[in-house]
C-alpha cells in the first residue's frame, strides 16, 4: 500500500507550471503514474505530441483549457478529459486565479521526463539542445499546431509571467 497525504510529494516548476509527483511507475507495476500541475494565471504547456502513454486530467480547482487535435475545451472542478498518444495537444490556465489538475499518465513512464525537466532547470534555462534529447528520449514531441497561435490570443497566455 501506498500513502501520500495532501501537500506531499516532491515539487517543482516552470514557467508557472509546477509539477508535484504523487506516484511513480515503480509504486503501480508500471501501470500508471499520477502528477499534480498547479497552473499560474496565464500559464501554459507548449503542444506536445506523447508516442508511449495517453494521459487522463481531473480538473481540481479553477478553469483549464485542453487542446487536442481539433477539439478544444475549458473544464472546471471536476471535469475529466482524456489525451490520448499520437495527438498533438496543450493544456494552459484559462482563468483568472490558479489552477491545479490531477494527471495519470498509462502506462507509466513519462513522470521521469518532468523530474529529468526540472533537473535541467536547476541550473537556469535548459540548453535547446539538451532538452530536445530529453524529450526524444521520452518519446515527447513538441510542435507548433496551426491552432496555437490562436489559443495564445483568446486566453492572454504568456511565457514571460511575473515572479
Amino acid at each position: 500500500m501506498t500513502v501520500v497525504h495532501p501537500g506531499e510529494g516532491e515539487h517543482g516548476e516552470a514557467d508557472g507550471v509546477g509539477v508535484v509527483f504523487k506516484l511513480f511507475g515503480e509504486q503501480t507495476n508500471g501501470m500508471v503514474a499520477i502528477v499534480e500541475h498547479p497552473f499560474a494565471v496565464g500559464a501554459f504547456v507548449d503542444p506536445h505530441v506523447h508516442t508511449r502513454e495517453d494521459e487522463y486530467s481531473i480538473v481540481t480547482e479553477g478553469e483549464i483549457g485542453f487542446r487536442s487535435g481539433d477539439r478544444e475545451v475549458v473544464l472546471g472542478p471536476g471535469g475529466y478529459i482524456t489525451k490520448p498518444r499520437g495527438e498533438a495537444h496543450m493544456m494552459w490556465n484559462a482563468g483568472q486565479t490558479p489552477a491545479r489538475m490531477i494527471e495519470v499518465i498509462s502506462p507509466a513512464g513519462l513522470e521521469h521526463f518532468f523530474w529529468a525537466f526540472r533537473e535541467l532547470l536547476a541550473g537556469g534555462p535548459p540548453d535547446p539542445a539538451a532538452l530536445g534529447a530529453l524529450a526524444a528520449e521520452y518519446g515527447l514531441e513538441f510542435t507548433t499546431p496551426p491552432w496555437f497561435s490562436g489559443v495564445v490570443a483568446r486566453y492572454h497566455l504568456s511565457s514571460e509571467l511575473p515572479e
